[in-house]
């Protein structure tokens, strides 16, 4: 099992290099189960996307700010939060970094 703690400072590190200011990897992918840890530098924004079945994120380092149509939420480091269903953005208020759990399909009873 990946250790997040290296996973972050890596991950960190890559981030603040990339020209994107940003770095992702999959650390575990089991059926529809994802987790991914990703990294953004300081005002870094994944824009707006559909949100899967299920998601959450636990924010490692740093801050993050949620917006959606249902407002905006701001998530500290140490935070765990579940995502909204609907469409909505990632910002980075810090230089962060979260693991992000998916869960990418339901199957049908």
């Amino acid at each position: 099992m990946p250790d997040l703690d290296t996973l972050t400072t890596t991950h960190l590190d890559k981030a603040r290099a990339a020209e994107n200011g940003r770095s992702a990897e999959v650390v575990l992918h089991d059926g529809p189960l994802r987790q991914t840890v990703l990294a953004l530098v300081e005002g870094v924004e994944l824009g707006e996307h559909n949100s899967p079945p299920a998601a959450s994120v636990l924010v490692l380092h740093g801050r993050l700010r949620v917006t959606a149509l249902e407002g905006n939420e701001e998530v500290p480091a140490g935070q765990l939060r579940a995502l909204t269903h609907e469409r909505h953005a990632v910002l980075a208020l810090d230089d962060s970094v979260f693991l992000l759990t998916t869960v990418t399909s339901v199957p049908k009873p």
